[in-house]
């Protein structure tokens, strides 16, 4: 069950009416958008930065192979639109507030703010040390995170939204959520053989609290909610948890508590007007994507919002499925255009916890394989529907099946210094016309004419429906192909001199065009790849990787003794 009614993150029960601000009609806005380097000078026609988020990352723990796999996603997407041509934006940060920071923060016996820091910058390095190409990496501690945060407090208020009630019930601060009766089971603490109380869906620790706070009146929202869902088939993909979802909402709603009381949480943003009271994480974290764009200040022809892509785990589609819409339809604001929502990773079929050994870190592993070699395993055996199986063998066997002996080995025989590339590319481009018998024009045929005919607008439908294996294997698939190909013209044989110019430019073809869709996954890899073939830097674009788009390469690239993807053991420089 994806969201089960005993796992409703701060939904409270047996409310006691206070106090109900009124309700007023909001116009439907458009939120606005960009920090001003961003801004889009075509927004009157609806152009503007495809705009592409990670989830922000709690720092009460140090990353996980689960938030370089989001990440790396993320940024294929916003390199996959920009080697389409499009401007993109793509936003990563950490979420700082909260209560288990607070805490986390006294064991360390430093400052809150102090203690962010330090986990911000681990985030930041992992990044950066993964070759991501964000816009902005957000912290919920910046000024302006603040102030847009508070905005929408007072929108919501305003609007009548928001209430006051007191409640009671199940907390546990290492989920930041209140769970009720059904919520909660007893079982023993390994490390001290005492009972203790639990959530039945995290297995947290819970403990009674009894306080007074603010609520968001989500109750309301689910025939709106329904009525988007309705109207956006595809917005939340994959569909199976689509489907989860709707029901979910389709049961009802609860109102959701929006803050907590000071004295208890003093690390958050203070409720504006009330003191007393701190804003609940969820609210403040999730306004992050609006900070972003500029909210509220920026004017309405600089726009990046909506989100064009928001990039999820599984386990939090009803932060971002819900309540995020939720918000966002009370606001008057546009909804994300899509939500993407990947599955998890195991390992050896086992779900990783630190207390079983097996968590990996992201660091060891891009430090052991390489920043490519793990965004190509990462993207190529990484689950959407089902979880992914990390396993440092598969990691060992792809990067020799595929990098080395389908990639790295095309790229050596393609580059051969028994012929040239600058001549096939100069026999294409003066138009020169060979004899071929039967059996060398099939050939010839079947790869120019139906392996690379479409290959551009094959790999992109598979990227359109964000299905990331199956368009690296788009491209693996004319990469064997060629290798069949190369192997049968046998075009090393003295006997082919005459054709051989002309037989190997599709070839060459095969291996420039897949260097180039292959940027977006491994774009250090493919930098040196193109480089090997003299692609100028220029051409290595969308309008590019089609046959015949190119008659500048190859110069220089035969007889080339360099790889790409070198044997292991690999050497640090060469990763």
């Amino acid at each position: 069950m994806l969201l089960p009614h005993s796992s409703r993150s701060a939904v409270f029960h047996s409310p006691v009416w206070r106090r109900v601000f009124p309700r007023r009609a909001v116009t439907p806005i458009r939120i606005l958008t960009t920090t001003r380097r961003y801004q889009s000078s075509d927004a009157s026609s609806d152009k503007k930065p495809y705009y592409i988020t990670t989830p922000i990352y709690y720092v009460n723990a140090a990353p996980h192979i689960g938030h370089l796999y989001t990440t790396v996603l993320a940024d294929v997407v916003k390199r996959w639109q920009e080697l389409k041509g499009n401007e993109a934006r793509l936003l990563t940060g950490t979420d700082e507030y909260g209560l288990k920071i607070q805490q986390a923060a006294t064991i360390a016996g430093v400052n809150p703010k102090t203690f962010c820091d330090t986990g911000a910058e681990t985030f930041k390095k992992l990044a950066d040390t993964a070759n991501i190409s964000y816009d902005r990496f957000i912290r919920t501690t910046d000024p302006d995170h603040q102030a847009a945060v508070e905005h929408v407090w007072r929108v919501l208020r305003e609007a009548g939204y928001i209430s006051l009630k007191k409640h009671s019930g199940w907390y546990s601060i290492s989920d930041e959520a209140f769970y009720p009766e059904t919520g909660i089971e007893k079982t023993i603490h390994p490390p001290t053989g005492q009972e203790i109380l639990v959530s039945k869906e995290t297995g947290k620790t819970v403990e009674w609290m009894s306080e007074e706070n603010y609520h968001f009146n989500l109750s309301s929202m689910g025939p709106k909610l329904l009525e988007f869902y309705d109207k956006n088939p595809n917005w939340l993909l994959p569909s199976q948890r689509y489907d989860m979802l709707k029901a979910e909402v389709s049961r009802g709603l609860e109102d959701l508590s929006i803050s907590r009381p000071r004295e208890r949480l003093e690390w958050g943003i203070p409720v504006p007007g009330d003191p007393s009271q701190t804003i609940y994480v969820w609210l403040d974290a999730l306004i992050n994507y609006l900070t972003f764009t500029g909210y509220p200040y920026t004017p309405a022809d600089q726009t990046v919002w909506p989100a064009n892509l928001q990039i999820i785990g599984k386990d939090i589609i009803r932060f971002h499925c819900i309540y995020w819409p939720a918000f966002l339809l009370a606001i008057g604001a546009e909804l994300p255009k899509q939500i993407l929502s990947h599955a998890h990773w195991t390992m050896s079929k086992k779900k990783m916890s630190k207390s079983d050994g097996n968590v990996v870190d992201p660091f060891h592993a891009i430090k052991r394989w390489g920043v490519d070699t793990m965004r190509f395993y990462l993207c190529i055996d990484g689950g959407i529907i089902k979880d992914g199986d990390y396993s440092n063998q598969e990691i060992e066997d792809k990067y020799k099946k595929y990098l080395g002996s389908q990639i790295g080995s095309l790229l050596t025989r393609v580059c051969s210094a028994k012929y040239s590339v600058s001549d096939a590319v100069k026999c294409e481009q003066e138009g020169r016309k060979v004899e071929l018998n039967e059996k060398m024009s099939q050939l010839y045929n079947k790869l120019r004419y139906e392996t690379l005919d479409g290959f551009r607008s094959r790999v992109d439908g598979r990227m359109e429906v964000m299905d990331f294996p199956n368009a690296i294997r788009e491209i693996l698939d004319v990469v064997s192909e060629t290798h069949k190909y190369i192997h049968a013209t046998q075009l090393w044989d003295a006997e082919q001199e005459a054709i051989r110019s002309y037989m190997l430019y599709p070839a060459a073809e095969a291996l420039r065009i897949s260097g180039i869709l292959l940027q977006p996954f491994m774009p250090g890899k493919m930098e040196k790849l193109l480089n090997l073939l003299n692609v100028d830097a220029k051409n290595r674009t969308w309008e590019r990787a089609v046959l015949g788009a190119d008659f500048e390469y190859g110069v220089g690239a035969s007889g080339t003794k360099a790889q790409v993807f070198p044997r292991f053991p690999i050497k640090e420089e060469d990763m």
